[in-house]
């Protein structure tokens, strides 16, 4: 498969098309966290425009109460204003919107989705854990090494964990938009183990006492689901790859890289092996719940949740025994983009632009529920 960056910045101010370049933007409402990713299509691929992250904590409580918080509530709209108006300044065309773990599972959804709308004005699709597993995957297609037969994606969200086993021995210099039709999934399922979930889940217990009852029970998730898939021993052999995406994969490549600050170039794309992916989550417990608010590529809001990314990191790094860890600082976003990019209409042409897209960044109702493909 060919390994072109499709998320490379522009030098200088980005080149333009006559007329009015169009705009793509993928708006991704987690369990944890709010993101928006804004960029201007380039060939097959696509340049980032602009970019937007923040923790929101969507989640927070859910595992107790079975709803979303009014707190946490407040916390996404205002996150999701802040988003809008990124979407209104770049004037953008095309929007897709999604949500996940979190808002499959509190029974107040659809009251947070309309107050979303009606206050922001976007319509937000919450989309199955599969079409979250054939996102991630196209995501991160760039990192697919040319030599892998068997590539597996773990993506630990904050409400759960999304794990698939591409079959990629036939995919060759396969064009990207084939992959986009057609993501080649061998299995996949959707865990409930996320950062939030699984800190929540052990809360009781200091940080010290909960993180080997926590490793136990991503080990014991990830076994009972492996028995019988023989995936464990597909991921030992030569052409087999691991892909991680998420947070805390990308922050635990920060730490073991001794970066001052974060940066996404410093991450993307380079590999840890077992040893070190180990090393550091040792590192990472032994320093402490203040000790990791102290590091650059983790902060304050990011440090209580890292000790139960690591130990869904470790199980799966364990079940499925990779040579080494390909961190993937892409994901959802990048997939839905590049699928907006790629829709094709019924009839096998491309599909325009619609009239009843908004310019202002608001995405009209068919694009919302994902017909826009």
């Amino acid at each position: 498969m060919p390994r072109v960056n499709a998320q490379r910045q522009p030098k200088g101010r980005a080149q333009r098309h006559k007329g009015k370049p169009q705009l793509y933007a993928a708006v991704d409402l987690g369990t944890n966290n709010c993101r928006l990713l804004i960029a201007q299509r380039r060939g097959d691929h696509f340049v980032v425009v602009d970019s937007y992250s923040q923790i929101a904590r969507l989640g927070e409580g859910l595992v107790t109460t079975g709803e979303l918080s009014a707190d946490a509530m407040d916390r996404a709209v205002k996150a999701l204003s802040a988003i809008k108006r990124k979407l209104k300044h770049h004037k953008v065309g095309h929007v897709r919107c999604i949500a996940t773990e979190a808002c499959r599972k509190a029974s107040n959804s659809d009251e947070f989705m309309a107050r979303v709308r009606e206050e922001t004005g976007l319509t937000f699709k919450i989309i199955k854990p599969l079409e979250e597993v054939r996102l991630a995957a196209i995501g991160c297609h760039d990192l697919i090494d040319d030599a892998a037969d068997l590539v597996m994606v773990l993506d630990i969200g904050g409400g759960s964990t999304e794990i698939s086993f591409l079959d990629v021995s036939d995919i060759g210099d396969a064009p990207l938009k084939s992959l986009v039709s057609r993501v080649p999934i061998k299995a996949w399922e959707s865990f409930p183990l996320g950062v939030v979930t699984l800190t929540e889940a052990f809360s009781e217990y200091d940080e010290v006492g909960a993180y080997p009852l926590m490793l136990a029970e991503a080990r014991k998730t990830f076994a009972s689901w492996d028995k019988g898939l023989a995936l464990s021993e597909a991921m030992a052999g030569p052409g087999a790859r691991l892909i991680g995406t998420s947070g805390t994969v990308t922050c635990l490549a920060g730490v073991q890289r001794g970066l001052s600050k974060y940066r996404r170039d410093a991450v993307d794309g380079i590999t840890m092996s077992p040893e070190e992916t180990f090393g550091v989550i040792g590192q990472l417990r032994d320093a402490g719940l203040k000790g990791r608010e102290a590091m650059p590529t983790i902060g304050k809001e990011r440090a209580g949740l890292m000790l139960s990314g690591c130990a869904i990191l470790q199980a799966a790094f364990e079940t499925w025994p990779a040579s080494e860890l390909c961190v993937a600082d892409r994901g959802l976003r990048e997939g839905l983009l590049l699928s907006m990019m790629h829709r094709k209409k019924p009839n096998g042409r491309r599909s325009r632009r619609r009239k009843t897209e908004k310019p202002n960044g608001t995405a009209t109702k068919s694009e919302a529920n994902g017909h826009d493909k």
